[in-house]
């Protein structure tokens, strides 16, 4: 399988092992590489594109390195439908708002940092390409002038991309658009309003989505779709629905892009979904089949550029051996069907797991795990055989519990929880391994039609959004709505069942103004005790406001 390199280059420079020691002592060492000598041809480009690439992927990878640190819960967590459980990092801000949403959290500044070494590798890229300095930009089968278009393209998607997450986050954020060099850093930043940087990134996602491609020609690269995606969503967030619509639709009648409705791939003989096998290794790739597919992200065991996710290891519980007991015996064995090992940081709120309707196959066991059945070593396909309670036999069921929801301090720890399944993977070597290495779909065409969804709601277009709804919901098998039914508490529902651990769940919430709202409503794990106005934003880590020497930088409010 094809892979991006994890090449990392973000303005510092990298050494790569010299044939003999004394030829990095010379004036010009052959093996030096800097942005002087990377960026003088594409495949130069094409390099600083995946060091770009890989900085981006930490997402769904670790903050700081840390195992237990999930980089996404930035934007998942802590949420009506996602409440911490056995959290660690950005996760236990969530379980006491008050106490730990500080300028000192550690989770937040590795976050903060990660973001701006994105932005910084992009306007590396984006400044070396527009230089003016000659570039050979020949090869890939393309014109000089189109793969010079494409470069900038993606990293000014990518760099639009942070700047979405910081604004996010953060509110104000200072903005650069320039490379960050050793000669000239700055110790006198400002905070840009948000509408200035959001300005910008529509900018750079204008641009980008001239010069990409609806079918990059890479794996785990940008689309067209995914830049046309954005920008319906940024539209949507400045309060603008008639140009999120037309983005949505730009999206939506891309012939290349499709919903998938019809079972295909890997486990199409076997009983399933339709809308679970886009998640199944195999069949994430468009090339694999899955036309839903808007930007899926690269990972692969052993392989040089691969690593792995940690989205498994954070949303899919601990339910085996020593973790469920029926009358003192632990019977469940890992096995590969059953994805492996987690950890459970997050969980699904007992509110999201009762959203469904009986039917909907986004709530069945399938997509959320609520029993399991127990097996002999055949039916483990192969493996141990589950470990028998008295009374039991193979081909019982064990069911999971969510009577009494997940709250903090008195139930934070419930290994019999229910939990979304989209993340199911392990490697046969290593039943138990902490990370994941398929590919993962991280942007999806359902999700463009709830924004196409919101953007007729706000409209005062009820009768066009129930109709948008309803592609999703037949595909779900759900009951259709009408427009009557339409409100934007259904649509954030819907976006629930559709999108629950993909979605960057938090922001939706804020950018319609319900985030508080449902937390309070819905989060017992901690949000609704903790949660305030002031939470809606995360505090300017310190070490950033530390690090402004020469110029005060403010503090958001209420920290």
């Amino acid at each position: 399988m094809k892979k991006l390199l994890n090449i990392a280059f973000v303005s510092a420079i990298v050494w790569i092992a010299a044939g003999c020691s004394q030829g990095w002592l010379d004036e010009t060492p052959p093996h030096l590489i800097t942005a002087e000598t990377l960026y003088t041809n594409l495949d130069g480009f094409e390099a600083g594109l995946n060091g770009l690439y890989s900085l981006v992927r930490r997402e769904r990878e670790a903050v700081n390195g840390a195992s237990n640190n999930l980089t996404a819960m930035i934007a998942t967590v802590g949420t009506d439908n996602l409440v911490a459980h056995n959290s660690a990092y950005i996760g236990s801000i969530t379980q006491n708002w008050k106490s730990l949403n500080v300028s000192t959290n550690s989770g937040l500044s590795g976050v903060f940092l990660w973001l701006y070494k994105i932005v910084n590798a992009a306007n590396t890229i984006i400044n070396r390409a527009e230089s003016g300095t000659e570039v050979d930009w020949t090869g890939g089968g393309a014109t000089p002038e189109q793969n010079k278009n494409r470069v900038i393209a993606e990293a000014k998607a990518l760099r639009a991309w942070a700047y979405r997450h910081l604004t996010f986050c953060w509110g104000d954020v200072p903005m650069s658009l320039e490379e960050a060099q050793g000669s000239d850093i700055k110790t006198d930043w400002e905070r840009t309003p948000r509408a200035e940087v959001r300005n910008q990134i529509k900018a750079d996602w204008l641009f980008a989505e001239q010069y990409l491609s609806a079918e990059p020609a890479i794996r785990g690269k940008i689309s067209k779709g995914a830049v046309q995606h954005y920008l319906s969503e940024l539209y949507l967030t400045i309060g603008k629905p008639d140009s999120a619509l037309y983005w949505a639709d730009q999206c939506i009648n891309t012939p290349a892009y499709k919903l998938i409705t019809e079972r295909y791939g890997v486990k199409s003989n076997e009983p399933g979904s339709a809308f679970m096998d886009m998640f199944y290794e195999g069949n994430s790739n468009r090339e694999e089949g899955n036309t839903e597919a808007l930007w899926v992200w690269q990972w692969e065991y052993n392989v040089v550029g691969g690593g792995g996710s940690l989205m498994r290891r954070e949303y899919s519980n601990t339910n085996f051996n020593s973790q469920i007991k029926i009358g003192g015996i632990a019977p469940l064995q890992y096995t590969v069907e059953r994805g492996g090992r987690g950890i459970a940081r997050a969980l699904p709120s007992q509110w999201a797991i009762n959203l469904y309707e009986p039917g909907d196959v986004r709530g069945s066991n399938d997509a959320i795990r609520t029993y399991y059945i127990l097996k002999d070593a055949i039916q483990n396909a192969p493996g141990e055989a589950d470990r028998l309670p008295s009374g039991y036999n193979y081909g019982d069921t064990v069911k999971l519990d969510w009577s009494e929801d997940l709250v903090y301090t008195t139930k934070s720890s419930r290994n019999d929880w229910p939990f979304i399944r989209k993340w199911d993977n392990t490697i046969s070597a290593d039943l138990q391994a902490s990370l994941q290495y398929n590919d993962q779909v991280y942007l999806r065409l359902a999700e463009t039609y709830l924004l196409k969804a919101e953007a007729q709601f706000k409209q005062g277009n009820n009768t066009g959004a129930a109709e948008t709804l309803n592609i999703i919901r037949r595909r779900a098998q759900a009951h259709e709505i009408s427009a009557a039914d339409v409100t934007l508490d259904f649509i954030l529902d819907e976006r629930s069942r559709e999108l629950i651990t993909e979605e960057h769940r938090r922001y939706t919430l804020i950018r319609t103004g319900k985030w508080l709202e449902r937390v309070q409503a819905h989060n017992f794990a901690g949000g609704n005790q903790t949660a305030t106005a002031r939470d809606t934003l995360y505090p300017i880590p310190q070490v950033v406001i530390d690090a402004n020497l020469t110029k005060e930088m403010p503090q958001n409010p209420g920290f």
